[in-house]
């Protein structure tokens, strides 16, 4: 089944990478980067290609794909602090139905909410509340390099070695 797992992750993710070692450190970074702000980008898939290329690297890759994720969420957090007042454009990240109820949590449970910032479901929009409760940034970034990290240790460790 592993085998099969992984020819089917190489057959869709071939064209992702460049070949070379730190080219794909690289594209790496940028894909979790781009999955932690607004454009839809799955950086987990990536994470997983590069550990079945490169099984050797997996502490390398898993710390370049929670670094990348975690400054694509000082984006968000930094629009949070200083963009709010532009909420209303199309461009902002999030719109006030997923924007109030991270809110909510977010005055709940407090800053460490933002251990939970690595959620498909309103990660995003937690690092963005963290900005407009203006938490302060080595805080958010410490937390939230925390959660991203169990996320990416947790994709890692649980891949079957080959």
């Amino acid at each position: 089944m592993y085998d099969s797992f992984v020819a089917t992750l190489s057959n869709l993710s071939e064209s992702l990478t460049t070949g070379s070692l730190i080219g794909d450190y690289g594209l790496l970074w940028l894909g979790a980067f781009a999955a932690a702000t607004i454009l839809p980008f799955y950086s987990e898939l990536l994470l997983l290609k590069m550990l079945t290329a490169y099984p050797d690297h997996w502490l390398g890759l898993t710390l370049m794909a929670t670094f990348g994720n975690t400054m694509g969420a000082c984006v968000n957090w930094w629009l949070g602090k200083y963009m709010l007042h532009y909420q209303d454009r199309r461009w902002f990240p999030l719109k006030e139905k997923h924007l109030k109820p991270a809110q909510r949590w977010f005055e709940k449970y407090g800053k460490w909410t933002l251990l939970l910032s690595w959620s498909p479901l309103g990660g995003d929009a937690i690092t963005l509340v963290a900005g407009i409760m203006k938490v302060k940034f080595w805080e958010f970034y410490c937390l939230t390099f925390a959660g991203k990290a169990v996320r990416y240790f947790a994709i890692a460790l649980l891949l079957p070695a080959p």
